[in-house]
Order: C-alpha cells, then sequence, then structure tokens
C-alpha cells in the first residue's frame, strides 16, 4: 500500500519494498544514484513509483561487483539510450577480465600453499624461498630478460619476438603443485649470474650477425616444430624432413651450400656449443600436465635433431648458465 500523499513512497517503505534498509537508501540517495521525487512539509524524502525499480536495478549491478562509479555510468547511459546499453556490456566485461585475474591469483596461491603442504621437512625451507620470490600469480618478465642477453644484440624485433613465443614458457592458469614449483625454479635460474666466464649464446649462432639470426632462428623455429611432431608420436631420432630443415637454418643464415663439409663442420661447432639444458628441463615441468608424457622443447627437439645426425661421433656437452 502507497504511503503518503500524491501516491510517493517514505524512505521506510521504500526500503521495505526493495527489502533493504534506510540506510542503503540513503545512502544511494546522497550520492546521486537515487533521486528524490520531493520532500514532504516536514523535510522527510518522497519518492515515485519508478525508484523501486531503479533501486533494484543498483542492488544488482552492486552484486556483479560494480563499483558505485561504475553504476553510476550504467545509469546514466540507460537514461541517455532509454535502455541499458554499453556502458553495462564495458563494466561487466572489465569485472569478468578482473575475476579471471583474482582466480588465477588464488589458483596460484592454492597451488603453493599444497606444495609446502606436501614438501618434507628437508625441503620446506628451500621451497619456501623459491615460492617467496615469485610474484602470484607469476609473470615472466625474468626469463624474457634472461633470453634477450642470451640474442644477438640488434636484431630484428619481430624476430626476438617470435623467438620469445616459443622460448619462454606462460606460467599455467591451473597449475599443480610441482609447476609452481619448476616455475619458481626457472625463475631462480635466469635471475642468478652465469658462473665464471661462461658465454651463453652459441658461437654457431653469434658468428652470423644480427641479420642472419633472425633467418636462423625462423628456421629452427619451423624445424624444432617439426621434430616436436615426432616426440609427440614417440618416434626415434632419424634423418628426415625435421633435420633438413634443421641444417637448411643454418645455411640460410650463413648463406652457404648444404654439403657433407658444411655439415661435419656444423656438427662439430654444435657439439661444443654452451648449452642451458636445466632451463629446457624446467620448461618441459612447466608446461606439462603431471602424470603426462612431457611435452616437446626447443632443448629437447634440438637433441632429437642432433641425435638423428647421421655418422656423428658423441658429442661433447659444455654447459654455460646451466644452474640448477
Amino acid at each position: 500500500m502507497r504511503a503518503g500523499y500524491d501516491d510517493l513512497w517514505g524512505i521506510g517503505e521504500l526500503a521495505a519494498r526493495a527489502g533493504v534498509t534506510v540506510k542503503t537508501v540513503r545512502f544511494y540517495s546522497d550520492r546521486g544514484l537515487l533521486p528524490e521525487t520531493s520532500r514532504s512539509a516536514g523535510g522527510h524524502r518522497r519518492y515515485g513509483s519508478g525508484a523501486l525499480d531503479r533501486l533494484r536495478l543498483i542492488r544488482s549491478l552492486r552484486a556483479l561487483g560494480l563499483s558505485v562509479a561504475e553504476v553510476r555510468r550504467v545509469l546514466d547511459d540507460e537514461e541517455a539510450s532509454g535502455g541499458v546499453g554499453e556502458a553495462l556490456e564495458g563494466a561487466v566485461a572489465e569485472r569478468l577480465r578482473e575475476l579471471g585475474d583474482e582466480m588465477r591469483t588464488l589458483r596460484w596461491r592454492e597451488a603453493a600453499l599444497r606444495l609446502v603442504q606436501e614438501s618434507t621437512p628437508e625441503d620446506r625451507a628451500d621451497r619456501l624461498h623459491l615460492i617467496g620470490e615469485l610474484s602470484v600469480p607469476p609473470g615472466t618478465a625474468p626469463l624474457v630478460r634472461f633470453w634477450r642477453g642470451w640474442l644477438p644484440p640488434r636484431m630484428p624485433r619481430r624476430s626476438v619476438d617470435a623467438f620469445l613465443d616459443i622460448a619462454v614458457p606462460q606460467p599455467p592458469e591451473d597449475p599443480a603443485p610441482e609447476q609452481v614449483l619448476a616455475f619458481a625454479r626457472l625463475t631462480a635460474l635466469t635471475l642468478a649470474p652465469c658462473p665464471g666466464t661462461a658465454q651463453p649464446q652459441p658461437e654457431a649462432h653469434r658468428a652470423v650477425g644480427a641479420r642472419g639470426a633472425a633467418v636462423l632462428y625462423a628456421g629452427l623455429a619451423e624445424a624444432y616444430e617439426l621434430a616436436g611432431v615426432q616426440l609427440r608420436r614417440g618416434r626415434g631420432p632419424w634423418p628426415g624432413e625435421a633435420l633438413d630443415c634443421f641444417v637448411d637454418a643454418y645455411t640460410s643464415a650463413y648463406g652457404a651450400l648444404d654439403s657433407p663439409r658444411f655439415r661435419r663442420g656444423l656438427a662439430r661447432q654444435l657439439a661444443v656449443d654452451p648449452r642451458i639444458d636445466r632451463y629446457w628441463e624446467l620448461v618441459a615441468e612447466v608446461v606439462t600436465e603431471p602424470g603426462r608424457r612431457a611435452e616437446p622443447t626447443p632443448g629437447t627437439a634440438h637433441d632429437w635433431l642432433l641425435s638423428a645426425w647421421p655418422n656423428r661421433r658423441g658429442r661433447r656437452r659444455r654447459r654455460a648458465c646451466d644452474r640448477a
């Protein structure tokens, strides 16, 4: 039943009909979201029947997590367009993005807590230290800086970005505790200084210069992808399309012809070039779901291609920046 005169409601009746407190109605009124129609002779607020629908809309928007400022924009847009318009769509999209970030943070925090919970007393302190060095959820900036130090100076930006896409793993959206540990170790590895005077970049890559390196890395990416197909199928190393693509990447970068002599020289150079095996081992742990076969990485693809090289002698590994 309507209260008062002129078919208007008092603040108490409006609050009762909307299922909110008088304090809530007053809060939105004071902020201009719920304008009063008039005041009584005694100075009491009076609201028209449209205020109930408006108050219910405000409550719905606030229940979705929209701020008072966002609610104001939605209401202003509704008045201007005669219906719910773009302001609501934009506010909902932004809130969904924020919720996605919040949920990702919570999933990482939960996995980190489980990692600590499942750790032995001997491992717990070290793992707590590793996790403490990560932001939650973690970023890839340390890994990107690591590779920018590896790649040749003045290499074209497009080529650098293309290489970083395959070399830098993204943190899993819903990680297992093992993946949290692997990513923490990977970050720690890239932040640690290279031991001694180790040169992180292979000589076979430095020798071609910035432009040649762009050609080389583009070709290697294709060769690694082809080798990755074979690795996923469980096939052992064998000379074929992937190996030919691998060699072509080097001949194109060097401007040389593919020949037995070139292949022998390249094989010798690659055998003694520095390696970052630990990096790729951790990448595989990050990108592989626990219990599944390890996903190929550029590191495992590189090893597969070298093993597919015919008539090669066993290579001697020299590790650089290969930190635990």
